[in-house]
């Protein structure tokens, strides 16, 4: 029982013993080396640096952080393919646009044309209404031979009247044929009679039975004229007694 108080004193006095060479252990100063700053030794020389371990140098670039060239090849990748896109895009949106003006073009081409023509329509069929009051006027004048003052006075108004519609067609382009003499037009002329001549070459207008008028290039009304034929062939008494006794 004795025995063990004693050793159980001993091994509180050794316990104790040892703490306080801990402390005595702490509160000692440290060597060069230990704790804070790592002390750096200024005589180390290049072969001292290159017997450094080549695991601490491979360490110390794994911990590196990476470049940016690394990551930047991708996002520059990236954005060629954009840019590559956009240009694609704006081709295409280039040769809509294209198309599109030239549909509308020929859309406005096509609507001023047909625009005109209709003009064109409405004007002629206008003056083709008033033609035969212009051929009722000129009828009138080559007829008609005033005798008195007074029949001259109203021959002179009426005229006046036919000259007014006569300069009215001249300012919006209606001009008359001049068909005697000229060589046969189908395109401008229509024969409604044919009379053998030789005082004219065949083929030619002898005489303008009713005026024609153009606008413009354009043909209102065509002439009717009397073209002249080759003339027939002249059988003489002798010629004529020969054909009987043949016969």
């Amino acid at each position: 029982m004795i025995d063990e108080e004693n050793q159980h004193e001993s091994a509180q006095s050794s316990t104790s013993g040892t703490s306080e060479s801990s402390v005595n252990a702490v509160d000692a100063p440290l060597p060069d080396g230990f704790g804070g700053e790592p002390a750096i030794d200024s005589t180390l020389t290049d072969s001292d640096v290159t017997d450094i371990p080549v695991e601490n140098a491979q360490a110390t670039v794994v911990n590196e952080e990476p470049l940016p060239s690394q990551g930047g090849s991708a996002a520059l990748a990236e954005k060629d393919n954009e840019i590559n896109l956009l240009r694609a895009q704006l081709e295409e949106r280039t040769g809509q646009y294209v198309r599109i003006a030239a549909d509308f073009d020929n859309y406005r081409k096509r609507t001023q044309r047909e625009k005109e023509d209709l003009e064109l329509q409405v004007k002629c069929s206008t003056i083709n209404e008033l033609l035969p009051v212009v051929d009722n006027f000129e009828r009138a004048r080559s007829h008609i031979k005033p005798q008195t003052e007074q029949e001259t006075t109203i021959h002179k108004s009426y005229q006046s009247v036919y000259k007014q519609l006569v300069d009215c067609l001249k300012r919006i382009g209606v001009a008359p044929m001049r068909s005697e003499g000229k060589e046969f037009d189908p395109a401008l002329h229509e024969a409604v009679m044919r009379e053998p001549t030789d005082q004219h070459p065949e083929g030619t207008v002898m005489e303008e039975l009713v005026r024609g008028y153009v606008l413009g290039e354009r043909v209102l009304r065509h002439a009717l004229v009397k073209v002249a034929a080759a003339p027939e062939p002249v059988i003489t008494s002798e010629e004529t007694d020969q054909s009987g006794a043949e016969t």
